[in-house]
């Protein structure tokens, strides 16, 4: 059997796995829509978007591709769908490579009355299962945003300065003119941290600071940290999870900071998803995390081609 054939299979059985998983703990499966009139504001994160030719009365003509399924399926939890998830097609312009595709498939799930702690044991769970299921053990390793850093690197990622932090990362052939402290501890993790994963390992990271919260809550330790966690298998990030925010001012404001920090770059603004926070007081408190189903695939295959687990990549669709 030639490996793409063997890839195309193992897709098709680590679908019916993870479905079989949620099904096993009622956890219901939904479709919501790829199209839609709002974006995602995150200024490091593009969106695709076309135009509607049809009636003036369907509303906005130009529609954006989902980056996430995230806003429609808080939607549905406000209106009180319950346990959910969805496994379906997502799209982010401009990330194409040896590792992203600008097309790809993510697994996306919310936990009602769960917080990120409790998530991300769910997720140490779902990939224990399909790693054993391809012959794979792993250990796992969990630690917080900081102290990854003082052990790794010996800073503070809470409290240190730029300067430091600059200093820690060394020469990497960037400028680094305009980058903010998040975008060097960022650095920090791919270029110093990440490499260094043991392969046969599971790590989770949690309490991100709090100028990294995106749609988590913020816990008001000292210094606050966003109640957000991130898993790896091996040196491949694969998940992100959030304890979320429910509160819709302040996710208002947050989105329109990223609009800002999206003027100041010279990116284009993106239209703020209003029926998400018409209903996102009344969404549940919730813990949710999206998973990369092709960085784990690449795992299964014992691949870092994300070619080598696409049925036609970018170049060739």
């Amino acid at each position: 059997m030639s490996d793409a054939l063997k890839n195309l299979r193992l897709r098709a059985d680590t679908y019916a796995r993870i479905r079989a998983f949620f099904a096993a703990r009622g956890v219901l499966e939904v479709e919501t829509p790829i199209l839609s009139a709002a974006g995602n504001t995150d200024p490091n994160i593009q969106s695709f978007s076309t135009r509607f030719s049809g009636h003036v009365d369907a509303g906005a003509r130009e529609r954006w591709l989902r980056t996430s399924p995230e806003f429609p399926l808080k939607r549905l939890l406000a209106a009180g769908v319950g346990d959910c998830y969805e496994l379906g097609r997502v799209f982010r312009d401009g990330e194409a490579g040896g590792r992203h595709n600008p097309e790809f498939t993510m697994l996306e799930w919310y936990r009602v009355g769960w917080d990120e702690a409790r998530l991300s044991r769910e997720v140490i769970d779902l990939l224990e299962q399909l790693l054993l299921q391809a012959g794979r053990t792993f250990d796992v390793v969990e630690t917080t945003y900081r102290g990854l850093f003082h052990d790794a690197l010996g800073v503070d990622a809470l409290t240190d300065s730029v300067e430091r932090l600059r200093e820690t990362l060394g020469d990497i052939g960037l400028d680094g003119e305009g980058l903010g402290r998040d975008d060097w501890l960022d650095l920090l993790m791919t270029h110093r941290i990440q490499p260094s994963f043991p392969r046969d390992r599971i790590t989770i990271v949690s309490d991100f600071p709090a100028s990294q919260c995106a749609l988590a809550r913020i816990r008001h330790d000292d210094p606050p940290v966003a109640e957000r966690f991130e898993a790896y298998v091996g040196r491949y990030e694969v998940a992100n999870g959030y304890h979320e925010l429910n509160d819709a001012s302040e996710q208002r404001a947050r989105f329109e900071r990223d609009n800002a920090v999206r003027r100041e770059r010279g990116v284009p603004e993106v239209p703020i998803d209003e029926n998400l926070l018409a209903v996102l007081d009344a969404m549940p408190g919730c813990a949710g995390v999206a998973l990369g189903v092709e960085r784990l695939l690449m795992v299964l295959a014992d691949t870092d081609a994300i070619a080598d687990v696409l049925a036609f990549p970018f170049s060739e669709a």
